[in-house]
């Protein structure tokens, strides 16, 4: 019933942008058929492909590398007053500054590289993991810590099963959220200044007035992501859900 829910809604939507491109120039709002036409085309020249891949990768590389340090941190902060007291404000700063901004000082002080690029993407992300996962940490059942206390676990046995468990939910939460948050950053930093990828080829159709292929690489990658969420971490997000 929901597959077919969301082919109904999906098939709604083109149908809609259909009869809208049949009223509206084709330059500024080209058919899905064009569309269609110009992601053949580039998936033929391999340009779709190599762009997408090197999307994807960046986006990877950046996503572990904020859900690990983000989660590290939050649990620190969840667990430990004086760390929160601490750091509290600075995560504050990191969380509400600009991704633009975040994306042009790493440029500024690393170069135009690709360590800057997966850099500022994992800074933009972490914040929020940190934040996640702190209020987890800070809501660990009592109860399970008493046990593991009376029982004398050692630390790698209380992390595999008291404190890991409680925080899977908060931590397939957010991958969840960051994820739509992390490839959305990485087109915004390859645009700015890496020369390949879906950012860059966004950035180049542009300057044609390419609106065709605007579309298409939006949509190839944002059919991308879909499936990553529902493959991976929509299973993991029901995972979590029967165990609890």
């Amino acid at each position: 019933m929901a597959v077919a829910a969301r082919l109904l809604s999906g098939l709604a939507l083109l149908a809609a942008w259909w009869l809208a491109s049949r009223f509206t120039d084709v330059r500024t709002l080209p058919t899905p058929e064009a569309v269609a036409a110009f992601i053949l085309r580039e998936a033929r020249s391999g340009d779709l492909l190599a762009n997408v891949g090197i999307t994807l990768w960046r986006v990877a590389a950046s996503f572990c590398l904020a859900m690990a340090t983000g989660a590290v941190l939050g649990i620190v902060l969840g667990r430990s007053r004086a760390a929160d007291r601490a750091l509290d404000t600075p995560l504050l700063v990191l969380l509400n500054t600009p991704a633009l901004v975040i994306t042009v000082l790493a440029y500024i002080w690393l170069g135009l590289t690709e360590t800057a690029a997966i850099l500022a993407v994992a800074l933009n992300k972490m914040p929020n993991v940190a934040v996640i996962l702190r209020e987890g940490a800070r809501g660990l059942d009592p109860g399970l810590e008493e046990m593991a206390r009376a029982f004398r676990y050692d630390r790698r046995t209380w992390m595999r099963h008291v404190l890991l468990p409680q925080l899977e939910p908060f931590a397939v939460a957010a991958a969840r959220s960051g994820l739509s948050l992390a490839w959305k950053i990485v087109l915004v930093v390859e645009l700015l200044g890496r020369p390949n990828g879906v950012g860059y080829a966004i950035s180049y159709y542009f300057q044609l007035f390419d609106v065709a292929a605007l579309l298409g690489y939006s949509l190839v990658f944002s059919a991308v992501m879909l499936a990553v969420d529902a493959l991976v971490l929509q299973p993991l997000d029901a995972h979590v859900r029967r165990w609890r």
